[in-house]
């Protein structure tokens, strides 16, 4: 069965090959979480697991790459890295600012219920 799968391919080459499928098994689950989260939001939404996937399958997809010493590959892959981690710090700060606008939001009805109270 090896021989017919794997041609021959030695196990350490092999286990690059499984680690490879893996890195692209994970980079094709965003696609699979976006779908889902779309469908279920009824809109069009990236939700974090996506950049998650993303970065993890961009990852090892760009080690295996340096592995089969593929510059294409790697130069297809690599800096994509880089834009995933920026897109979620931008989500993370998007989301802190939301918390902190509610928060404002919240504290000013507060303060405002305090003063209608003192002046009843």
């Amino acid at each position: 069965m090896r021989s017919y799968i794997f041609g021959s391919l030695s196990w350490s080459e092999i286990c690059w090959v499984v680690f490879g499928f893996a890195g692209q098994i994970m980079f094709s689950l965003r696609f699979v979480t976006q779908w889902l989260a779309s469908e279920k939001a009824k809109q069009t939404v990236i939700p974090m697991s996506f950049w998650v996937y993303s970065i993890l399958g961009s990852a090892i997809l760009s080690a295996y790459a340096l592995y089969r010493r593929d510059p294409v590959f790697l130069l297809g892959q690599l800096p994509s890295v880089f834009v995933y981690f920026r897109n979620i710090m931008i989500n993370r700060k998007a989301a802190r600012k939301a918390e902190d606008d509610a928060a404002a939001v919240v504290n000013k009805h507060v303060q405002n219920s305090n003063v209608r109270s003192i002046d009843s």
